[in-house]
């Protein structure tokens, strides 16, 4: 660690002695953003947790917390507190790097927003925007448990083709999202109605993580048969055997923390998968905690862990969206994502063009098409675009209307050959 993060560390161990969660949790935040803690003018990252609201009661205290006797002072500490008899006592607490885990994986956070969901406190309920479907279609409510946990998800079900849909586009939501607002914001309903698809939105739990974000930076959530990529491909097959679906008609798309998971599901199971969709993401095995996470996404450094892919022959055909002014997750993580996604075959031919969206704005659209002429992953870079849906809906959270319609194209690849 160089000073300034040291510092940094030691404000913040200070706030959270002092109750003052938010406090620390922003510095830890500025901290590993490689900010200062005075600069507010950057966005933070789509992977930690909202400012906690204050509360009047204390936090309390983690019953884990290891009690340690004043050791001899130093610069970096701070002398025992004083109980009411004027007494010094044994401070109740972790170490400074046990502490920083700790906030970094946002469990303070989470505890607080815990406890004012459970009470219903005013102004703590999100307002849920349910997106217009089609007259005859159905959104419906649903619930998926396995031995790794239990996911709410929506499945939208076309009116054109109730009894034998023709397809299904597993979609995984943002950071701060929700079903309801990522279908709204994308529009991905009304595209899949168009093509008889259902489309299902598995909703991230606020128990998991307190931004409601995919954990696709942890290895336990970057496994087959385990974690949640075992809860969403376990939505994926109830839903492939209920409507009688193959592997060549089900697709995975996501974005952000989501673009991020869908990589997760491509990757541990291309058996599932045809194709996916990434949308502002991080390649697979780019990160194994918070610390690589932030790294990742600001673009420093490759791989973070050693990805165990699957050697069973299935390679995912891939789509993939990237602003070229998103200031969360740096560009260059969809460089990794395509060459991740391209065939080793030397015969594979790229050819790139450019365009112009309805509104404005300028796309380089790169194809690499496989030793047989067909297409095995396109790259679309938006310029100006910053980290949102490209073409989305000003109804939902994080879209960007002025780009090209990413939903529209992603369904036109997914569906490539097979109508």
């Amino acid at each position: 660690m160089n000073d300034d993060f040291e510092a940094a560390m030691r404000r913040a161990l200070r706030s959270t002695r002092a109750l003052n969660v938010a406090e620390a949790t922003r510095v830890i935040q500025d901290a590993l953003a490689g900010r200062s803690v005075s600069d507010t003018r950057i966005s933070s990252s789509d992977i930690t947790p909202p400012r906690p609201i204050q509360r009047s009661a204390p936090f309390p205290v983690d019953p884990d917390a290891e009690i340690i006797e004043p050791p001899t002072r130093s610069d970096a500490e701070e002398p025992a507190q004083k109980v009411g008899n004027g007494t010094s006592s044994p401070r109740l607490r972790k170490p400074l790097r046990e502490t920083v885990r700790i906030l970094s994986e946002s469990r303070l956070a989470r505890g607080v927003f815990g406890s004012l969901h459970d009470v219903g406190l005013p102004g703590t309920e999100r307002q849920v925007r349910e997106p217009v479907i089609s007259d005859g279609a159905q959104f419906l409510a649903r619930s998926f448990t396995c031995p790794a946990g239990s996911r709410s998800y929506r499945l939208y079900v076309p009116a054109s083709a109730p009894d034998r849909p023709r397809g299904l586009v597993v979609m995984l939501h943002g950071c701060k999202q929700d079903p309801e607002d990522f279908a709204a914001g994308t529009g991905m309903n009304a595209v899949a109605e168009a093509h008889g698809l259902m489309v299902a939105y598995p909703r991230q739990s606020g128990a998991d993580n307190a931004s409601s974000c995919w954990n696709w930076f942890r290895p336990t959530d970057q496994m087959r048969d385990g974690g949640e990529p075992s809860i969403i491909a376990g939505i994926t097959k109830e839903i492939m055997s209920e409507f009688g679906l193959d592997r060549d008609r089900v697709f995975v798309a996501g974005l952000s923390a989501g673009g991020a998971m869908a990589a997760v599901m491509g990757e541990t199971y291309p058996d599932l998968y045809s194709a996916a969709g990434i949308h502002s993401g991080l390649a697979y095995g780019s990160a194994n905690d918070v610390m690589s996470a932030f790294s990742a996404m600001r673009g420093d450094g490759g791989l973070a862990s050693d990805p165990k892919r699957l050697a069973n022959g299935y390679r995912l055909r891939t789509i993939v969206f990237q602003g070229g002014a998103d200031r969360t997750v740096h560009p260059s993580n969809a460089d990794r994502i395509v060459a991740e996604a391209t065939p080793t075959d030397a015969r594979c031919a790229v050819r790139k063009e450019s365009g112009r969206s309805a509104s404005g704005r300028i796309y380089t659209r790169t194809i690499v098409a496989d030793s047989g002429g067909s297409p095995a992953v396109e790259y679309w870079l938006v310029e100006g675009a910053g980290h949102a849906w490209s073409g989305g809906n000003p109804s939902g959270t994080y879209t960007d209307p002025h780009g090209p319609d990413a939903s529209c194209q992603m369904v036109r690849f997914f569906l490539d050959g097979k109508e």
